[in-house]
């Protein structure tokens, strides 16, 4: 990708003072005009670059530039790498390894390298096909076709992409729906059959209020239960360790909100005999209907 490169540039400057347009087209493998439309790029974003002719000119960075020699830290600068690194956990190249590779090993790999971020998953090889297919809807503005599974069904949609989002622990894309004619966020691994139509679209502009993913989600039904002991790596995990009260019999006893009652009915069913709902009385029984209905279910002769 083009930052990749537009950052190693950077780079290669500090740490070599002055090198030659071939030199740069050689190391990042593209052509000489490439490097002088980046050389541009790198001016217009505020880092003044100034090329000298003759023995031993070259691109260098504008001597006393207020940013000195330094455009970014060793902290810095492995921080960007940790980051493009864990974008090729989901990706089918590695440019962020790419990029290290270029810069020479320098120390703010080695520090990178204390960090690693998978952002991979058991079905890495769709979700990377899917990545692709997204990324290049959304530069080239066509739309994408897809079939929905949802807790109501499934569907076909039609929608303008706009964004690849990465939120609770999952990967989305975000766009305008055809169908529902406002902006949805999906799922990708409930979204399957993914077509890069014909159709064009011209981009939205995206409200305010839809760029906060999951703002309008409140966790206000609240739910109260006592937990077996054996639970409380779970409770920590995902509320923290001051969200339960020991009992004297050691079970665990915690009270919070879920976004709906379905949240929270599929949150207690999973553990079974080892949690006990004590309020509201309508989650208490919706909880026994679902235990009654599986155990007749299981009480049916076998066919």
């Amino acid at each position: 990708m083009k930052i990749y490169r537009l950052i190693g540039i950077i780079t290669t400057l500090q740490q070599k003072k002055t090198v030659t347009a071939p030199y740069l087209a050689e190391k990042f493998e593209v052509s000489r005009r490439t490097i002088s439309r980046d050389i541009e790029d790198i001016c217009k974003a505020g880092i003044p670059l100034v090329t000298t002719q003759g023995a031993g000119g070259g691109i260098s960075i504008m001597e006393g530039f207020s940013l000195d020699t330094t455009v970014f830290t060793q902290q810095e600068l492995a921080a960007i790498l940790t980051g493009l690194k864990s974008l090729d956990s989901v990706s089918r190249s590695a440019s962020g390894e790419n990029l290290v590779r270029k810069l020479g090993g320098s120390q703010s790999s080695c520090m990178a390298e204390h960090m690693a971020i998978d952002l991979a998953s058991h079905y890495k090889d769709d979700l990377a096909a899917k990545l692709e297919q997204i990324k290049y809807a959304i530069e080239t503005s066509r739309c994408l076709a897809f079939r929905y599974y949802y807790e109501k069904g499934e569907s076909d949609k039609l929608i303008e992409p706009c964004q690849i989002v990465f939120k609770w622990s999952d990967w989305y894309v975000f766009g305008f729906c055809k169908q529902r004619q406002d902006f949805r966020l999906y799922k990708l691994r409930r979204l399957w059959n993914l077509q890069v139509t014909e159709q064009p679209f011209s981009p939205r502009e995206v409200p305010e209020e839809k760029k906060h993913f999951g703002s309008h989600m409140t966790d206000d039904y609240m739910v109260t239960a006592v937990y077996d002991p054996s639970l409380k790596y779970r409770l920590v995990e995902e509320y923290g360790p001051d969200c339960f009260t020991p009992q004297e019999d050691g079970r665990l006893y915690a009270e919070w909100g879920f976004t709906t009652p379905e949240q929270a009915l599929e949150w207690f069913l999973r553990f079974g005999r080892k949690v006990t709902v004590l309020e509201p009385p309508e989650m208490v029984e919706r909880i026994k209907a679902e235990l009654e209905a599986a155990r007749n279910l299981y009480s049916q002769p076998k066919t």
